[in-house]
């Protein structure tokens, strides 16, 4: 099978959840494919699999963490992404590799500092105490050159506000200032609604 069609399994698998658990090992042993785009996939896959089977994955965690080392900014950006979405289902299983995810807040590429946050966002919805000494990392990206992670950064702040939301009192005023006055109408509404959420509780 090229690669081409095995991009296309995969993306018949992602729809097919019913054998996604049958499913791991295989798409596990793709991310030694010589395909990017294909490791791409099975980064994604995987932390789609891992939401609902982490412990089937605990195998697997540490090839996936080794491609948050990748030169390669897409599978950077997978691998930070997949282990979030795994530490959503178990936290322990990712555990080791958690507070090594807080160097791509400053990652060179915009989309890995994006995945970041979702990854984030992610493990914050279930273990949302473990953030707490880390907000001053968030409220750097609030400040993102880029507006599509400006946009992403006032949801932590939001699942955070719901759970915890003594972390993010202290950042209301900014919140509420950079809902006031950002130039993009999605950061405006997001920062709001982070204010909402913490102030609701």
């Amino acid at each position: 099978m090229n690669a081409s069609e095995l991009y296309k399994e995969l993306g018949i698998l992602t729809k097919d959840k019913e054998r996604w658990e049958e499913s791991i090992s295989h798409v596990s042993s793709l991310l030694s494919h010589e395909s990017v785009k294909i490791q791409a996939k099975a980064l994604w896959l995987l932390g789609e699999m891992g939401l609902i089977y982490p412990e089937k994955l605990k195998d697997t965690v540490p090839v996936i963490a080794s491609f948050c080392d990748s030169q390669v900014s897409l599978l950077r950006e997978r691998a930070v992404n997949a282990l979030g979405r795994i530490g959503r289902g178990d936290y322990h299983v990712i555990e080791q590799y958690w507070s090594g995810l807080f160097c791509f807040a400053k990652d060179e590429d915009a989309k890995v500092r994006l995945s970041f946050i979702w990854a984030s966002e992610n493990i914050a919805t279930n273990d949302p105490d473990i953030y707490e000494g880390h907000m001053p990392v968030y409220e750097g990206l609030l400040h993102d050159a880029d507006v599509k992670v400006r946009m992403e950064a006032p949801e932590i702040f939001r699942v955070l506000g719901k759970r915890r939301p003594d972390l993010v009192r202290p950042y209301i005023e900014q919140l509420q200032h950079i809902s006031e006055t950002d130039e993009d109408r999605v950061v405006r509404i997001h920062c709001l609604g982070a204010v909402k959420a913490a102030a609701s509780k």
